[in-house]
């Protein structure tokens, strides 16, 4: 890390370390951030597109019906920016085949991505946001024990090109012995009341999180992970700004990822904090967008679902097994049978009928060990 790269507002202190390498010390935040009228005008864009949300969560039916989908690509995208490969189809045919057809690590790592933010949800709603839950969090997203799960880092990291050295790495966050300070200052921001808009509170706590960079390896998935946490139930707000996880910015992020490692580095070596800002409140617009206009598709979806289903014998099972398609888009005739309680005759009939009406498709024979059907109207809606 070349210490001249950090100018004099930079956002992170460089200091030298007894063992010969320079670190960057994240100053303490909030930081003085000047307000202009570029960066009002993206607040105020960013604040009625996650309304518009929020006003969409609160009126659906059944929002849990598009929690799920919306979770799962959010997971795939995420992990997608650290290199994985696993697709959101690749994901729901794991699930539903109940693991036993990953067929590499990737889609078990996106896998226990949305087993920590389902945790990280359930947690908040009774215990509020802390280093411990982000600890748990971690424990749950990584299980490789090389990476000391569940525990901040006890030796260096570094930032940098897939398999570069600390004397090469663009960033290397503080050392270990200097993790203290920095992540006990973060956690009192979590919880400090503010006259800060949120979604600027937000973006610069996912900044000094990824500056501290806290744990051996996760940081990146965790950061981005706090994000949804803190819309859906941010400790120090009586109402969140979303009252269902809707809206999550990995797919903006990994579509201008050059971009959003470069403003994060920005704010860090010369403090451009207007810039990551902007960067990060238009990905709130964008994506509040999209969620929008996704769950107008699906709600439409369903309704035409329910006109191709209506008047069928034995709608009543297939109508339930349709309703399960929106939170899980590919099944098996075993685990719906199980679900509704109903014999594997009479769920493979119902099968059979949303197969007839093209709802369901069935998955290339020998492909899996069980039997597997997907709605692929319901997942190129939510992956596209």
């Amino acid at each position: 890390m070349n210490p001249e790269e950090f100018g004099k507002g930079a956002a992170a202190e460089v200091r030298r370390h007894p063992s010969g390498y320079w670190a960057a010390y994240p100053k303490p935040i909030p930081p003085h951030i000047p307000a202009t009228w570029d960066l009002f005008a993206s607040l105020s864009e960013a604040d009625r597109a996650i309304s518009e949300l929020a006003g969409v969560a609160r009126t659906l039916p059944n929002p849990h019906l598009l929690i799920q989908p919306f979770i799962r690509k959010e997971a795939v995208l995420s992990s997608k920016i650290e290199g994985t490969q696993a697709s959101l189809s690749d994901l729901l045919f794991f699930e539903a085949s109940e693991g036993s057809e990953a067929r590499t690590s990737d889609v078990r790592e996106v896998s226990s991505y949305i087993k920590a933010l389902e945790h990280g949800l359930s947690a908040m709603e009774k215990l509020p946001l802390s280093l411990r839950l982000l600890r748990d969090l971690h424990g749950i997203l990584l299980d490789d024990p090389t990476k000391t799960p569940g525990e901040f880092r006890t030796s260096q990291n570094w930032i940098g090109r897939p398999g570069c050295t600390l004397s090469e790495a663009s960033y290397i966050p503080p050392p270990p012995d200097s993790l203290v300070e920095p992540l006990g200052d973060f956690e009192k921001y979590l919880h400090a009341p503010s006259p800060t808009p949120p979604l600027i509170r937000y973006a610069i706590a996912h900044y000094q999180f990824e500056a501290i960079h806290p744990f051996l390896d996760g940081n990146g998935r965790l950061g981005r992970l706090l994000i949804t946490l803190l819309l859906c139930a941010d400790p120090v707000m009586d109402q969140p700004l979303l009252p269902q996880p809707l809206l999550y910015l990995s797919a903006f992020f990994e579509q201008n990822r050059d971009e959003y490692y470069g403003r994060l580095a920005a704010v860090s070596k010369e403090g451009d904090w207007i810039g990551w800002l902007r960067f990060f409140l238009k990905g709130v617009a964008e994506q509040s967008r999209d969620a929008v206009r996704r769950s107008d598709l699906l709600f439409k979806l369903r309704q035409d679902h329910r006109q191709r289903i209506q008047g069928e014998r034995g709608s009543a099972l297939v109508q339930q097994i349709d309703d399960f398609l929106f939170s899980n888009p590919v099944v098996s005739v075993p685990e719906m049978a199980r679900r509704f309680g109903r014999t594997f005759a009479g769920t493979q009939n119902a099968v059979n009928r949303l197969v007839e009406l093209q709802i369901l498709h069935m998955a290339p024979p020998g492909a899996y060990r069980s039997r597997l059907y997907a709605a692929w109207d319901i997942i190129h809606t939510v992956e596209s």
